[in-house]
């Protein structure tokens, strides 16, 4: 039968259920007596989404001001990137089967597996020169707290011992964030925007790898909010120049009139970690 839909109906924030989730299957009974800060059901209503808004921008800004967390470097990229054990093991068991669609894409998964690698020697070259710099100078790695891409930015932070941000969205298929997040700083949010806007408070630099719609998502906000000048410049790296030049075709936008020619300075193309990485060091002069 065909789902219908009622406009008209009452739509209660999804995070109802997200709550309900992790309740232990004991539903929650409204209760008037209770406080209001401390009633979930209070909470979840239609009608306090904005006092939602607010915690939701209020917790993960103190939790990062608490433990120093002022300058990030945020990384996005595809979350079905595997690491390269993980690819290679897959591509094994491919082989020793008899279906031709599973070894192709085992194959894919083991090409694209170069990228994990890349995200994670990254990772590292900022969180090796952080730590040697005063608090005030330096730099965190921020991911979304997936897996792929991601896990492998959080890795390469976690495997010289930095501190490493993750802020997580909470979606009915996915787990929490990747082992290699620091604890203290694995924020989950159920609003999209409000993540999208803790990613900026604090970025000093984006480095995108090749990734699919969500990548693409914050990808184009973050060049959106720099080139209305809504939020200063900061380096804009597109991370694979091949896969990035066969995406978009940014010339098309140049020839329509839609963007100008300079538009196109506000991002550059790279194809290495260290590249990467020099971009970020000239453009603040470290």
């Amino acid at each position: 039968m065909e789902q219908t839909h009622n406009l008209s109906g009452s739509r209660l924030a999804h995070a109802w259920a997200e709550l309900h989730a992790h309740a232990n299957d004991e539903a929650l009974e409204a209760d008037a007596n209770r406080l209001a800060f401390v009633d979930p059901e209070f909470l979840l209503r239609r009608e306090t989404r904005g006092i939602r808004f607010q915690l939701e921008m209020l917790k993960p800004d103190l939790g990062q001001a608490s433990l120093g967390i002022e300058n990030t470097v945020v990384v996005f990229g595809s979350a079905r990137f595997a690491a390269p054990e993980v690819a290679s093991a897959a591509l094994g068991l491919a082989e020793r089967g008899d279906d031709a669609k599973a070894l192709a894409l085992a194959r894919r998964q083991v090409r694209n597996a170069r990228y994990y690698d890349q995200a994670r020697l990254f990772a590292r070259l900022v969180a090796e020169y952080s730590r040697a710099r005063p608090a005030a100078e330096q730099l965190f790695i921020c991911t979304d707290g997936g897996p792929g891409i991601m896990e492998a930015a959080n890795r390469g932070a976690h495997e010289v011992g930095q501190p490493n941000v993750g802020l997580s969205i909470a979606l009915p298929r996915e787990e929490g964030s990747n082992p290699y997040v620091s604890p203290s700083l694995s924020f989950k949010f159920h609003y999209f925007a409000l993540r999208k806007m803790h990613f900026m408070m604090r970025a000093k630099a984006l480095v995108a790898f090749p990734g699919g719609f969500g990548t693409l998502d914050e990808l184009f906000e973050v060049i959106t909010l720099v080139q209305t000048r809504k939020a200063k410049p900061v380096p804009i790296i597109l991370f694979g120049s091949d896969y990035w030049q066969r995406l978009v075709n940014f010339d098309v936008l140049i020839e329509e009139g839609a963007i100008s020619p300079e538009d196109l300075k506000l991002f550059q193309y790279v194809d290495d970690p260290e590249s990467a990485w020099q971009a970020i060091r000239k453009f603040y002069e470290l």
